[in-house]
């Protein structure tokens, strides 16, 4: 378990579970140094947050039967890369979370009799009316049409400022607000130590990053990221992004040194440093 006590508390406050963490490691750690990792790297650092080997095992399993990993046993280790049908996910996850800031780059309105929950979640979808649905398009994913649409057209400017009534019907943004105010919360007295010059180790360092990446991703995952002028006076997902990029940014020279000695793929040691790494904090920063 950590060593620093806010991060130890953070920890049980959490309640991981294994393979939403997994994706976490995966999306942070793995996919930038080569999308690979050795089994017993995946269930050191799961086990750093209260994670068993057997569920760790078991999630992995899980993942790679839902088509997001693919299994390969060298010798007798095994290891673990992100399967081809999951790259897509994975990149338009990073770009929200690393790019400067989240802005769709365009937005869609469909008509379809049916449609999954799955879809709407994933989507970020909101109901205009009836059948008739909206929904940001990042640019990444190459099957924006919903399946079984039977009309598709792009909007430039879907919301205006006299549409916050529409939107807040649309999209529960209580709920999201209270997701953003709760990170807010939990990270603020991290960032706020790391500001004041306390250092952390750099095992602690790597859990911290992974937790805020977790915690973040699991909000901005369900936030459509509308235009500001239909968003509440006291919305905070800017300032969630803010403490995200700061924070982000400070943790990465330790927790990218923890990586580069404790973690492994088929080659050895994982790379400290990446191409794709530095994109990520120049983005942020």
């Amino acid at each position: 378990m950590p060593q620093n006590a806010l991060i130890e508390r953070l920890v049980e406050r959490l309640q991981l579970r294994a393979a939403s963490f997994i994706v976490t490691v995966y999306g942070d750690v793995v996919v930038p140094r080569g999308e690979v990792l050795w089994m017993g790297s995946l269930i050191e650092i799961c086990n750093s947050v209260g994670i068993s080997e057997n569920l760790v095992r078991t999630a992995t399993s899980r993942l790679v039967s839902a088509g997001r990993l693919e299994g390969e046993r060298i010798g007798r280790r095994s290891f673990y890369r992100l399967a081809n049908a999951a790259r897509t996910e994975f990149a338009e996850t990073a770009h929200l979370l690393y790019a400067r800031e989240a802005t769709p780059r365009r937005w869609l309105v469909l008509h379809t009799p049916q449609i999954t929950q799955d879809a709407i979640r994933r989507k970020r979808m909101g109901r205009l009316a009836g059948d008739v649905w909206l929904f940001p398009d990042w640019g990444l994913d190459q099957e924006s049409a919903v399946p079984n649409a039977s009309m598709t057209l792009e909007v430039t400017a879907p919301l205006t400022s006299a549409d916050s009534s529409v939107a807040a019907g649309m999209w529960d943004l209580v709920d999201l607000h209270a997701r953003y105010t709760a990170m807010i919360e939990i990270f603020s007295p991290i960032s706020n130590e790391v500001e004041s010059g306390k250092s952390l180790t750099n095992a602690d360092a790597l859990i911290c990053r992974l937790l805020l990446v977790h915690v973040y991703r699991s909000v901005l995952l369900r936030d459509p990221c509308l235009p500001a002028a239909v968003l509440p006076s006291d919305w905070l997902g800017a300032e969630a992004r803010q403490l995200f990029s700061s924070l982000y940014v400070k943790l990465s020279p330790a927790a990218d040194a923890q990586i580069g000695r404790a973690l492994e793929d088929v080659d050895g040691p994982l790379a400290v440093r990446t191409a794709g790494t530095d994109a990520r904090l120049r983005a942020l920063r």
